[in-house]
């Protein structure tokens, strides 16, 4: 089976439960959805994706945040902390900068714990309820583990995360303790983690809600459906491209699934599907290199190193999804190096908006392939900032003014300002 933009609607099979299942994306069998804890196929190890036998149109969609698109969704309501409804801000002086018709910046670093996980949290945490487990567990890089200690502790689950230590923020460290979670640092890296959790899942200690989870992705879908309403609203016209930062590739293959259904249900041309175009840092760049190389699987990297912590991965879980989303939509991939992306930052905070480092990965990105010809000055873009920037309040400091001492009286601190 492969995923591309067909305007074929899904046919559900017996095993569907109220119109919904999961299906492997590599050999296509069907699984009840809610029956047995399952995150790959039985038969083949392949990704499993969540299929609908009724797809939306936007006509279906009410109310606000995620669960305004309940009707795209495996359930009417989940575990829920408000999450979505995110900024879509306007960026006139980096629009005019960086030289595109209309850029408009989707900061999901305003959700609840301060970064898009919410939006699978959300779901993933109702369905662990549904399948009545009582642990969950993660690996990751910080916002993973911040938004699951969160949203468990809401849904009165115990929470399991494994980090690779001294590799994450302090602020996501932070929040993970406080919201209760039980905090493992793992000699390794974010992909040595991984590894574990998907161990101690198989062998039933714990739920994972890693985006390997096919739940996970489907409450991150909503950050493209909220971006094509957005534009609709505005422009009357859906943008031509979101550039996007990668890390396990989650969002990028959540994104090209909401497009697809969209499509499906006659709601989206094929040709207005916009362009994803995924953006890494040079030091974890495999997506990059796989897109670079016309390879139909990313070779994992074993040494992984950038100040973006957030996308320091080395062995991105969903490229199989991922990959076909860049090329099916006629985008690409791009690497950058950390000063682009600090850079970038910067760019983001004159214009008020605060992100952590891997965020704007994303606008570097769109920078870098504007100067070589790649995004034309005529397009429509939105770039995905996934993060906010408390969430890495070191970094914010290291890119920001250094403090200026002065004397405690008026007199010294006017005669500071004039040197």
């Amino acid at each position: 089976m492969s995923l591309s933009l067909s305007t074929n609607q899904p046919r559900a099979p017996d095993n569907a439960d109220d119109g919904v299942w999961l299906e492997c994306i590599d050999c296509g069998d069907t699984f009840a959805p809610f029956e047995d804890v399952r995150y790959t196929c039985d038969d083949c190890d392949g990704l499993l994706e969540v299929r609908y036998a009724d797809l939306p149109t936007f006509d279906d969609f009410e109310g606000q945040g995620v669960w305004r698109y309940a009707a795209a969704l495996p359930f009417d309501a989940g575990v829920s902390i408000q999450e979505g409804a995110t900024p879509l801000y306007e960026v006139p002086r980096l629009e005019d900068d960086i030289g595109v018709e209309t850029l408009r910046i989707k900061h999901e670093g305003m959700n609840p714990t301060g970064s898009f996980k919410d939006r699978g949290m959300t779901v993933g945490v109702r369905v662990a309820a549904e399948l009545g487990v009582d642990r969950l567990a993660c690996a990751s890089t910080g916002n993973t583990s911040a938004a699951l200690a969160a949203y468990g502790s809401r849904g009165g689950m115990e929470t399991l995360v494994l980090l690779p230590a001294g590799k994450v923020a302090a602020g996501k460290i932070a929040q993970a303790s406080l919201h209760g979670a039980r905090i493992l640092e793992v000699d390794g890296n974010f992909d040595a983690c991984l590894d574990i959790v998907q161990e101690l899942a198989a062998g039933g200690e714990a739920y994972l809600l890693n985006s390997l989870n096919p739940f996970r992705l489907e409450g991150q879908k909503t950050i493209g459906l909220e971006i094509l309403e957005g534009f609709l609203a505005d422009y009357d016209a859906v943008p031509d491209r979101i550039v996007l930062p990668v890390g396990n590739a989650g969002n990028t293959s959540a994104l090209y699934k909401a497009f697809r259904e969209l499509v499906q249900a006659g709601e989206l041309a094929e040709g207005d599907v916009p362009k994803l175009t995924g953006v890494q840092a040079e030091g974890a760049a495999p997506m990059v290199e796989a897109i670079e190389n016309g390879a139909d699987e990313v070779q994992r990297w074993d040494d992984v190193e950038t100040r973006a912590t957030a996308i320091r991965i080395g062995n991105p879980v969903n490229a199989p999804k991922a990959l076909p989303g860049i090329r099916e939509t006629g985008g690409t991939a791009v690497a950058v190096s950390d000063e682009a992306i600090t850079d970038a930052q910067r760019d983001l905070a004159g214009e008020g908006i605060g992100v952590e480092p891997a965020s704007a990965a994303s606008v570097a990105g769109l920078r870098k392939l504007r100067s070589e010809g790649i995004v034309d000055d005529d397009e429509r873009v939105a770039c995905l900032t996934t993060g906010h920037l408390l969430k890495d309040p070191d970094a914010a400091a290291a890119a920001g003014r250094e403090p200026e001492p002065v004397s405690a009286d008026t007199a010294g601190v006017l005669e500071h300002l004039q040197n």
